[in-house]
């Protein structure tokens, strides 16, 4: 009887960890899923998880925030965009594990850049992205990645008042030939299934 109660348990436990992640995600990526407890992101898409936030607190636009709060962010092959978003909270994403990831970020002036988020130092990528905050950003798993996952720190912390998901036609005109990259088509793609009219 005490067998059949651990295989029982051992098969429930086996399928929590293999529900947490559509079956054709990596291995790799569910087992992470499962352990930091990661969950869809509504809107932008991706896995999210909250890892804590400051005790310390700062008085923001007559609002009082903890001065950061602390999250796990992860993209799989079955959500390999984090569709286009603001944020008014500085943000900066931590590569853990896996990747690389193209960030996309568009300041506030018009400006638009592309850092590879990844280890190939060599090849120009960087291990961190620190965004600043009042930027639209997006990213996009590399193809042949399965996953990469993120610690993201944002100061003040993030609430909901303090974002936006998706844009519309004015933003794709204000940012169409910021960059090279950034054609309509492109940056149509990044606002996805958020696309105001």
């Amino acid at each position: 009887m005490r067998q059949l109660l651990l295989l029982l348990a051992g098969l429930a436990a086996f399928s929590a960890v293999y529900a947490a992640a559509p079956a054709e995600t990596d291995a790799r990526a569910r087992e992470l899923i499962a352990t930091l407890d990661l969950k869809p992101l509504p809107g932008e898409s991706g896995y999210l998880g909250l890892i804590g936030d400051s005790a310390q607190k700062v008085e923001v636009d007559g609002q009082s925030l903890k001065v950061q709060s602390q999250v796990y962010y992860m993209l799989t092959r079955e959500r390999p965009v984090n569709y286009l978003h603001w944020l008014a909270s500085d943000d900066t994403h931590i590569l853990i594990e896996g990747g690389p990831v193209d960030y996309f970020i568009f300041h506030p002036d018009g400006r638009a850049e592309k850092i590879v988020l990844g280890r190939d130092l060599a090849a120009g990528q960087r291990p961190v992205v620190a965004v600043p905050g009042g930027c639209w950003k997006a990213l996009r798993l590399h193809d042949g990645a399965s996953y990469a996952l993120m610690a993201n720190a944002l100061s003040p912390e993030w609430t909901p008042d303090r974002v936006k998901i998706g844009a519309g036609e004015d933003w794709l005109r204000r940012y169409t030939g910021a960059a090279p990259w950034a054609n309509k088509e492109n940056l149509r793609a990044m606002i996805g299934p958020n696309w105001k009219p």
